[in-house]
């Protein structure tokens, strides 16, 4: 699945060299049973919720665990399509308290936030038995429950919770502050109340206010599928699945966030009004930094799935770009951010799946799972990937390395063909040119370079080029 983004690799300071960037996906698992959620607990592992009721183990080398992690399928409801073992969190303190957070529609198709413990004895399996009860709340209807769940850098549990179903809102729930329905809740679940197996935050935005739930931490949401944080700085990032024209996807800073955001739903769908009554003037909203409407961006679309800001060190051409993806026309898009007009660019790229949920790992390397096959893919950038070449007889190894590396030409490589060889920075700037001698393997020396990442190009005299990351340890 390789397509063509179009991307600056190298930045001469005479003129600008720009190639074309592929973002592919490699499968990284299989055999999965409708995967929604992608976590891991600081580890080098990666959790996977089955709709079903069940979480599931990949080890770092996409093998998964026999057993399931935790089986609770007997607790939750398996009929509707957006109900079920929706999301999951592990505590800041995993490792050494064992604590894990779930987010399910139970039997009776409410939903139930509940604490769970990691088995004493086997760190592979949690106690099933264990469960601990948080939070639940009535859903009147069978759709948009929201589900997802995360912790901030401040330690809070985060909880995305739909309107309570229905089409538009019929009972206005999103704008109706005394319920939890349409919000983005923050909870202390570090301590007890003499009433809840959690408290409130001194900073939530409602707090004393007696219209409001004091754990509403933004409102106004129709269902807001997936959310994350930013790893670098925290930012809030809210996909919200739309009505029938418009997805949305919503940006705050983790200051601005503080002060009980409305996002607009019902009043609004995106940008545009939906339902005028009992609504504000527009400056009492906060409306998206980005999104699509289902019949004027290309393929037709229905439903978002929100991701994450590419945050990892693999790929460096993918910094910053925010990943989602849209269930209906298939497409993974990505957001990225233009500096010199102060907005987002928006980019679709076709694939074949339907993308239920992202995942950061610990390094903060992405993942994608597809809702019907039940694989769960690796976002890369192919084109700096360490076996990447454009030729495809030349190799390039140790890599990393330290002191020095080797070209493999290939026994069939004519040698007075391949003319230029050099060493780059990031930033562009040619830090090694090297001659070509007659040999199929040519040695490097590297040991001057500092620790860091560079791009090794190989030029032929058609202009043809070889592009590889190389990393200096």
């Amino acid at each position: 699945m390789k397509h063509t983004l179009l991307l600056c690799l190298i930045a001469f300071s005479i003129h600008s060299f720009c190639k074309a960037q592929n973002i592919d996906l490699e499968l990284f698992a299989s055999n999965l049973d409708r995967p929604v959620s992608i976590k891991h607990a600081g580890d080098d592992k990666l959790y996977i919720v089955e709709q079903d009721g069940l979480i599931k183990i990949i080890n770092s080398d996409g093998s998964i665990e026999s057993a399931p992690f935790l089986n609770i399928d007997s607790i939750v409801i398996n009929t509707g399509n957006e109900r079920g073992l929706l999301g999951l969190a592990f505590h800041p303190e995993y490792a050494t308290n064992g604590y894990f957070f779930v987010n399910y529609i139970d039997n009776s198709g409410n939903t139930v936030i509940s604490r769970f413990s990691r088995d004493t004895n086997n760190p592979l399996l949690a106690d099933s038995n264990s469960e601990f009860p948080i939070l639940s709340f009535i859903q009147p209807y069978s759709n948009h429950n929201g589900g997802d769940l995360a912790f901030g850098n401040d330690g809070f549990l985060y909880i995305s919770t739909g309107d309570g179903g229905s089409a538009g809102d019929p009972e206005n729930n999103s704008q109706n502050k005394l319920n939890l329905l349409g919000n983005i809740l923050r909870i202390d679940i570090n301590a007890t109340t003499a009433t809840q197996n959690y408290s409130i935050p001194s900073s939530n935005p409602f707090i004393g206010d007696p219209n409001s739930r004091a754990e509403i931490f933004a409102y106004g949401l129709r269902n807001p599928w997936k959310f994350s944080f930013d790893r670098l700085n925290n930012d809030l990032w809210i996909a919200d699945v739309g009505q029938g024209d418009y997805e949305e996807i919503n940006m705050v800073s983790a200051v601005d966030a503080a002060i009980g955001l409305n996002y607009g739903w019902r009043c609004y769908e995106g940008n545009g009004p939906y339902n005028s009554n009992d609504c504000s003037d527009a400056s009492a909203y906060t409306f998206p930094i980005s999104g699509y409407t289902h019949f004027g961006d290309g393929e037709f679309k229905c439903s978002i799935t929100g991701g994450y800001r590419y945050r990892g060190t693999n790929y460096p051409n993918l910094n910053g770009l925010y990943f989602f993806a849209d269930i209906c026309s298939q497409e993974i898009g990505y957001l990225t951010y233009d500096e010199t007009n102060t907005n987002w660019i928006r980019t679709f790229e076709s694939f074949t799946g339907q993308w239920s949920a992202f995942g950061e790992d610990l390094n903060g390397e992405l993942y994608v799972s597809d809702l019907s096959s039940g694989n769960i893919y690796k976002i890369i950038d192919p084109t700096l990937s360490i076996e990447d070449s454009l030729f495809s007889n030349i190799s390039v190894y140790p890599n990393p390395t330290k002191d020095n590396i080797n070209i493999n030409f290939g026994s069939n490589i004519n040698t007075n063909v391949l003319t230029q060889i050099a060493i780059y920075d990031l930033h562009g700037k040619k830090v090694k040119s090297i001659k070509r001698t007659a040999e199929h393997i040519q040695n490097i020396n590297t040991s001057q370079l500092s620790n860091g990442i560079y791009i090794l190009q190989i030029n032929n005299s058609n202009g043809e080029q070889s592009i590889h990351k190389l990393v200096i340890h």
